[in-house]
């Protein structure tokens, strides 16, 4: 074994299969509550990068301000904002190791779900990672049914009238919930694009345009290869994107899915009016 098989992909494997065995053989069930669990306790990680998105938005008048005094001058920007920091006790790059560490453990989770779950692995190749205790025996079966699905096979449909299969519901929702999180942020991104397109370097452009893409790139591929997965990973995507989805919301509330939520207020009023 590599030290990445080690370190990670075989401890992620027998915690899995210990959920498993705790709730009846249900590997759907056991996906459900190991995420959960995983989640809460690399919770902690992430605690320093929201602290410090939180702060930067409260700190934005100030940062806005200082892109417009220096809108001309690159270098000046960057001084400015580095001693505005300094003095507030701002460190924009905390907690990104941390976060960075989350992307390493999804990884190894998709080494999980991918080659030892997946349809035609044999129970000796899932033993070879498991501890003694949590080995299966010979000849023992493991059971990927759950609701509608075979977690090792991909959350896909395919339909009479239609000459490719379609996404699941898990799937969709997974994009739904990532599409709603990245909105809440376009207020930064929109307060950043007005700022780029006051300053003479091009790198600025790209980057707030590569940051409003994300919006709609991230759903759709998770759309596009979360078909090819199994959708074991499928389930624990979905539960990844909703905890981000809270983390983003207790970090910047409601964000730039206020005006939608303020039209629909509106909008029921309005009924509520006519009705009455």
């Amino acid at each position: 074994m590599n030290i990445f098989t080690t370190i990670l992909i075989q401890p992620l494997t027998n915690g899995l299969v210990l959920f498993y065995d705790l709730l009846g053989h249900n590997l759907g069930l056991a996906i459900i509550a190991f995420s959960v669990v995983l989640r809460f306790i690399l919770n902690p990680l992430t605690k320093p990068y929201m602290e410090s998105m939180k702060k930067m938005k409260e700190f934005q008048p100030q940062l806005s301000k200082l892109q417009k005094k220096y809108a001309g001058d690159k270098q000046k920007l960057l001084s400015a904002q580095a001693e505005f920091y300094k003095q507030n006790k701002i460190n924009p790059g905390a907690g990104c190791l941390p976060y960075l560490f989350q992307i390493v453990i999804l990884i190894a989770l998709f080494n999980v779900f991918t080659k030892v779950l997946a349809a035609g692995v044999g129970i000796d190749k899932l033993n070879s990672l498991l501890y003694a205790p949590l080995r299966f025996s010979e000849g023992v079966t493991l059971n990927t049914n759950f609701l509608y699905l075979n977690l090792a096979k991909p959350d896909v449909f395919k339909l009479a009238f239609l000459p490719f299969a379609i996404p699941g519901p898990f799937i969709f929702l997974a994009a739904i919930v990532q599409f709603l999180s990245a909105k809440m942020m376009a207020p930064v991104v929109a307060v950043e694009k007005k700022m780029a397109e006051k300053t003479k370097s091009q790198a600025d452009d790209v980057s707030t345009m590569m940051q409003s893409s994300m919006v709609y790139t991230f759903p759709l591929m998770t759309l596009i290869f979360g078909m090819s997965f199994p959708s074991g990973l499928a389930i624990y995507w979905l539960l990844f994107s909703l905890w981000q989805f809270l983390q983003q919301y207790q970090t910047s509330g409601w964000g730039g899915l206020t005006p939608w939520l303020s039209k629909f207020g509106l909008l029921k009023s309005r009924l509520e009016n006519k009705n009455g």
